[in-house]
Parts: structure tokens; C-alpha cells; sequence
């Protein structure tokens, strides 16, 4: 059965590690037979969530921006979520975390997703690199009744641009997109 995947790329940089594992595992979730929608944050206007919990009564965002419809529009609807961002200081990018408190409004609503996936590359290798990420992914998926985290790929001794193309990681990421 055909599921609807939704990968987010959360790293503002030209030819990101992580926005490289985000296209690959696509290619696998397509390759799979899936509908596939990769979205990059880049350039969309996402702002602080305030925190006023109107959406738990009112199903929507007081703030209206990309998150916003991405929320709406892209998350709500999906049957697998993929957030692909680098690791900073050990934890997922200040992007991804404010995308993820502006999701707020799923938690009472209807959302469609059952498995949630972590993409993530780092200069320092290592489990103890990504874990960190992944329990903040983790905290937020826990949330969500329905939903589990399915697993995580991680590019770790990557740095520069572009640096984990033809890395191991990379088929990792093909090989769990065909997975779903």
C-alpha cells in the first residue's frame, strides 16, 4: 500500500549533508512506490511559537507563516514524517526545534502519521553524536499516541558541503526509504 512521506530538510545550507539524505531516502521511498514530497526549509518564514495553546481549541496556528501551512497542509496529512537536520552542539538545528513546537496544533487533531524518521549528519562520529538529536525527536514523537520513531540515519565525519555523498550513510538512507 502506497503511504504519503513528507521529508522535512531543515538545513538552511547550500548542499547540506543531511538535505543529501533527505534526497536519497526519497529516491528510496519512491523507488518503493510511495508519494514522496521533500520540503526545505530554506528560505520559509517560520516563527517562534508564543506559546498561547490557542491552537489546542481552535485546531490552527495564530501565527501565520510557512510553518503554518506546512503544519497544516503537509504534516496533518501524512502517513511518514522525515526530519533531516544537521547536528548542532549535539542536538537537532534551532530550525527543526522551532518547526517542531509549531506543530503544536496536531496534537489534538486527526494526523495521518504513524512513523517518524531522523536524518542527521555531524562532523564528530559516533551513537552518542546523534542519540542526543534523536531523544529530542523522540520527546515530541512521544506526544503523538499513533506515532513511533522508526528509525534514524546518521552521516557522522562530515563536514564540509556536500561531504556525505557516496558515504555509507547515503545508502542507509536509499535503503530506508525503500523500507517503508
Amino acid at each position: 500500500m502506497s503511504k504519503r512521506v513528507l521529508i522535512i530538510s531543515t538545513s538552511l545550507r547550500q548542499n547540506a549533508n543531511s538535505h543529501l539524505l533527505a534526497q536519497q531516502f526519497a529516491e528510496g521511498a519512491r523507488q518503493a512506490g510511495h508519494e514522496v514530497e521533500l520540503v526545505s526549509l530554506v528560505d520559509k518564514d517560520i516563527r517562534f511559537c508564543k506559546g498561547c495553546l490557542a491552537c489546542q481549541t481552535t485546531g490552527r496556528c495564530v501565527i501565520h507563516d510557512d510553518a503554518d501551512t506546512i503544519v497544516q497542509e503537509k504534516m496533518l496529512h501524512a502517513d511518514v514524517l522525515v526530519f533531516a537536520t544537521p547536528i548542532y552542539y549535539y542536538e537537532m538545528s534551532g530550525q527543526m526545534k522551532t518547526l517542531l513546537d509549531r506543530a503544536n496544533p496536531l496534537y489534538s487533531a486527526d494526523y495521518a502519521f504513524r512513523e517518524v524518521w531522523l536524518l542527521t549528519c555531524a562532523a564528530e562520529e559516533g551513537d552518542e553524536v546523534w542519540q542526543r538529536a534523536a531523544a529530542g525527536l523522540g520527546g515530541w514523537v512521544e506526544c503523538f499516541d499513533k506515532a513511533k520513531l522508526a528509525g534514524v540515519v546518521f552521516a557522522g565525519g562530515v563536514t564540509a558541503p556536500g561531504e556525505a555523498s557516496g558515504s555509507e550513510a547515503m545508502q542507509r538512507a536509499l535503503e530506508a526509504g525503500r523500507s517503508l
